[in-house]
């Protein structure tokens, strides 16, 4: 009886132990994320800003999926010091190559929008012990409008034809200025004129009665 309990008791110390590891490993990686789903529109950029904490160095892969479509967006593992993307190794795939910027802590960065672009992302952690666990994000990538850029354009336009306006405003009117102020100079000049003739014929008057 004492051998019988001692065998349960030693079960029961293994499951206990295999338990609590079993939980340690699920609980020692740890994705934490202000932001889970986002939108965006096309050719503009997004940031998927995550903080990885596990035991060790992870590697940190990163996937797009999109109904059927899934393909890999990248892998690396950070520096031990936590500092830089790159770290042991960085493998980007060829279609984000341009487009992507890796971070130590986990985040991602992908620029210049496409449609295609929409869709879900997973951020999976892996430790050197073969533990892992996924983060998903939703990117929904909104299309510019036509009728924004018609509205832009149709404004752009009457804006135009308004300057255009003003300018031609501005171009009679200093023309009217020019025309009154020559007309006021002949006036003045034709007044004048007319005061000297005046005067001459007023002085020629005195003259003859003088003489007479």
């Amino acid at each position: 009886m004492c051998n019988l309990r001692l065998l349960e008791l030693q079960d029961i110390w293994v499951v206990l132990c295999i338990t609590l590891y079993v939980i340690h490993i699920a609980g020692a990686i740890s994705v934490a994320s202000p932001q889970r789903s986002m939108t965006r529109s096309v050719q503009e950029d997004v940031f998927f800003s995550v903080r990885v904490t596990c035991q060790g160095v992870p590697t940190l892969q990163w996937t797009f999926m999109s109904g059927a479509v899934s393909r890999s967006i990248g892998s690396w593992r950070p520096d031990s010091s936590g500092v830089g993307g790159g770290g042991s190794f960085s493998n980007i795939t060829v279609d984000y190559v341009d487009r992507v910027e890796t971070y130590a802590n986990g985040s991602l960065g992908l620029a210049r929008l496409r449609l295609a672009d929409a869709g879900f992302y997973v951020l999976t952690v892996t430790e050197d012990s073969g533990s892992s666990k996924d983060s998903g994000f939703v990117l929904k990538v909104n299309e510019v409008i036509y009728e924004d850029l018609q509205y832009l354009s149709v404004s752009a336009l009457v804006l135009f034809c308004l300057a255009g306006l003003l300018m031609l405003s501005m171009w009679l009117l200093n023309r009217a200025y020019k025309k009154i102020k020559a007309c006021r100079r002949r006036r003045e000049q034709n007044g004048k004129a007319e005061r000297n003739q005046s005067q001459c014929y007023i002085d020629h008057m005195h003259s003859i009665n003088h003489s007479g």
